[in-house]
């Protein structure tokens, strides 16, 4: 019974932020699969403001996943270095490129089985390129999704892949890619980590913790929770 009332709230709730964020697409820029799964990449501990600056002149350069695969390291690492952590992120980048040249013909693979083998991509990443790059429904549960999922009460958990599979038993499934949208525009907006806006919230009255029920007078959110968001990055945990 509890799973049918969370799938009515679900509803609600994307009803409610649909009409409030009503273009929820991805703020990444990309024309095609390989582009975002770059950027995806490059926005672990970034913000996406920051990657597509970065993207307009690295797009350019490299234009296929053989660009990528045999390009001088050091001439990638200082096009993506305004992104942080640019030495770990070119390798993961070339090593992810040598892969689906290799493996896939040069062409980005379209299954979470086959994305998950490749360098440097984890579900969170693979669910981001299958729903905005593929129109596979796939649900992305990064700081914003944790975060905004758990203070509605929609998900106790604190293990990422365990929320993505909370979330998907209760939001239809046509609705994966979009509800993960939602949440991190909403998080990122609304729900922010430290001072949300609670009063501004249009899906106060289905939150546990904006009504209260989860956090009586005071903020009982997890210290993870309490750490999380501040950088204003879509996809916060790497991978």
């Amino acid at each position: 019974m509890e799973k049918q009332s969370d799938k009515k709230r679900v509803k609600r709730i994307i009803q409610a932020l649909s009409k409030e964020i009503p273009d929820s697409r991805i703020a990444l820029r990309f024309s095609n699969p390989l582009e975002l799964l770059i950027a995806t990449i490059l926005s672990a501990q970034c913000t996406d403001v920051k990657v597509n600056e970065v993207t307009v002149e690295l797009f350019k350069r490299y234009r296929s996943a053989k660009d990528y695969a045999e390009a001088d390291i050091s001439e990638l690492e200082e096009m993506i270095k305004p992104t942080g952590f640019y030495r770990n992120k070119a390798k993961s980048l070339q090593k992810c490129c040598q892969e689906i040249v290799s493996r896939f013909g040069g062409k980005v693979p379209e299954t979470l089985e086959d994305l998950v083998t490749l360098p440097g991509v984890g579900r969170k990443t693979a669910n981001v390129i299958l729903g905005n790059a593929f129109g596979i429904p796939g649900i992305a549960v990064d700081t914003h999704v944790q975060r905004v999922s758990q203070r509605i009460g929609l998900t106790s958990n604190e293990d990422p892949v365990k929320i993505e599979f909370d979330l998907m038993e209760i939001v239809p499934k046509e609705e994966w890619t979009h509800f993960s949208n939602l949440l991190i525009w909403h998080g990122r907006k609304t729900c922010v980590a430290r001072k949300p806006l609670c009063e501004a919230c249009p899906i106060r009255k289905e939150c546990d913790y904006g009504s209260g029920k989860s956090r009586g007078e005071g903020n009982t959110l997890t210290p993870a929770l309490s750490r999380q968001g501040g950088r204003g990055g879509c996809l916060s945990f790497p991978f």
